[in-house]
Formats: C-alpha cells, structure tokens, sequence
C-alpha cells in the first residue's frame, strides 16, 4: 500500500514539475530571444500550461483507420509505459528501495524510448515525420553504445548497480574526479536521449513543424509532449543522484535543468554526419579508453 501511494504520489509530482518546466522554457527561450514569454494566464502566466492542456484535451481528431496508424498508437502507449516505469523507479528511490539491479532496468528503459519514436514516425503517414524517426532511430544505435559504456564505467567505479546504498555518498565523494568527466559526457548523452537541440534530429527536416508527432492532437499529442519532458526530469534526477548525491544532489538538478533550458535557446543544431562522427569515433573510444583504465 505504501508502495502504491509513493508511485501515486511521485507520478504527481513529476507532470506538476513537467507543466511548470514547460513554462520555464518558454519563459527563458523568451528572454534569450529579448522577448517576454507567456504572461497573462493567471498570476505571471503561471496557468499557461494548464490552460494549454485543457485546449490539447479539447480538441477533437478524426482517425482514418488505416494498418499503419497501428504502429502511431502503438508507440503513443509503449512512451506512456516507458514514462510510468520512469515514475516507478523514482518512487523505488524515494523508498529507500535497495535492488541490485535496478540501474540496469534504468538503462533497459532508455533504450526502449527509441523504438517509439520509430513507431509514431513510422505509423503518421508522413514522409518527413518517417524520415526524422528513422534518424533519429540510427542516432540512438550511436548514443546508446556510449549509454552501455556509462554502465560499466558507473559499475567498475561504485562496485554496484543499485541506485540507493548506505554508503553512496562516501564513494561518490571519494571518486569525484573520475565522475566529473563521466557526469559531463552523460549529460550530452543525455540531451540524444532526450532529443533536444543540439541532437533533435527527429525535428530536423525543413517542411516539419513539431518532428515526428506532426499529424497528432488531442490526448495522443498531450501523451507524447508531456512524455517527453518527464523524461527530461528523469535523466536529470538521474545524473544528480548518481554523480553527485548528497548535499551536492539539489544544486546539480537545478544546473542540470537549467542546462536544458539553456541549450535549447543557445546551442545550433549539429549535421547529422558530425553527430555520428562524434559518437563512433570520438566518444566511444574515449568511453572504452577509460574503461580499459579504471580496470
């Protein structure tokens, strides 16, 4: 029962932090483009995100039941699923729940959030929402070899593969050199992950407006937005409570949040052949240099 409050209670949490990051990302891709963001719902704009939510509920779609629109709606519900087992491992943490294996079900879970991406692209009958998942798609192969690299390297270091230990803290603190590079790398992996810019190639052709979730609206469309910056919090809470847990843990998901934000008004999108150079041939033999040395 207790357990079934705290995943309740940590699913809240989550979309009220993912609602009102959607409003500081606006309000801050306002102020880097010398403009003022959302301002007139409620106090400040501060009910602009639920006021757009009730539109996006509101509005009606008609489907026209063809085969592929299967794949769409198949990938709309395994992102949902993805997202709740996001919620579920944040709720195992705020218990104190300690499973020896649960980084590696953490990492199973990012892989699984490619396949349906592919799946939305694929089943849009759009060719250019088709094209940005199948990019996108490719990009996650590069990504997610570096991912698996993150895990051993994470693995040789702490010695475990639990998100929670009595002594986390002393070993993360006695090995802060060797995670500062690591914490910087995974932050950058974690922007693929996510696909924001530089690494948002699933929004990259020029006739798109919104990538891969184009022809969607309603409550599909509120699904896949809302899924996506839950996962933005996810692997921000991630980084911090792995690479700086502690006293450190509330600064670094204020910097790693804020480090989203920032790079999505600031940073210009990559080509696509400098993205895969970078992670085949710089990352991961950089990735599998450190391994070889640690061990």
């Amino acid at each position: 029962m207790l357990y079934l409050i705290s995943e309740l209670l940590s699913f809240i949490l989550i979309m009220i932090f993912v609602a009102f990051f959607i409003l500081a990302e606006r309000k801050v891709l306002g102020y880097i483009q010398l403009r003022k963001g959302p301002n007139k719902t409620g106090l400040i704009g501060l009910f602009q995100s639920f006021a757009d939510l009730g539109k996006l509920i509101l509005k009606s779609k008609t489907y026209s039941f063809q085969y592929r629109s299967l794949f769409s709606l198949f990938g709309v519900y395994l992102l949902v699923a993805v997202s709740l087992f996001y919620c579920n491992i944040y709720a195992l943490y705020s218990l104190e729940y300690n499973n020896p294996y649960l980084l590696l079900f953490f990492f199973l879970l990012t892989s699984l959030s490619s396949y349906s991406i592919l799946s939305v692209g694929w089943g849009s009958n759009n060719k250019y929402s088709l094209y940005g998942s199948l990019r996108s798609s490719f990009g996650a192969v590069s990504y997610e070899m570096s991912f698996m690299c993150f895990l051993l390297i994470l693995g040789c270091i702490l010695g475990f593969y639990s998100l929670y230990d009595p002594y986390f803290n002393k070993l993360i603190y006695s090995n802060i050199l060797l995670l500062w590079p690591i914490y910087l790398l995974f932050l950058l992996c974690s922007l693929c992950e996510t696909n924001r810019i530089p690494f948002d190639f699933a929004e990259s052709e020029s006739d798109l407006v919104s990538g891969f979730n184009t022809e969607f609206c309603n409550t599909h469309f509120v699904c896949l937005f809302a899924c996506e910056y839950l996962i933005v919090f996810i692997m921000g809470w991630f980084s911090s409570i792995y690479f700086f847990n502690g006293l450190m843990y509330y600064i670094m998901l204020m910097f790693t949040v804020f480090f989203f934000l920032w790079s999505r008004g600031t940073l210009p999108r990559l080509y696509y052949n400098v993205f895969i150079e970078f992670f085949w041939v710089y990352l991961l033999v950089f990735l599998s240099w450190f391994i070889l040395v640690i061990l």
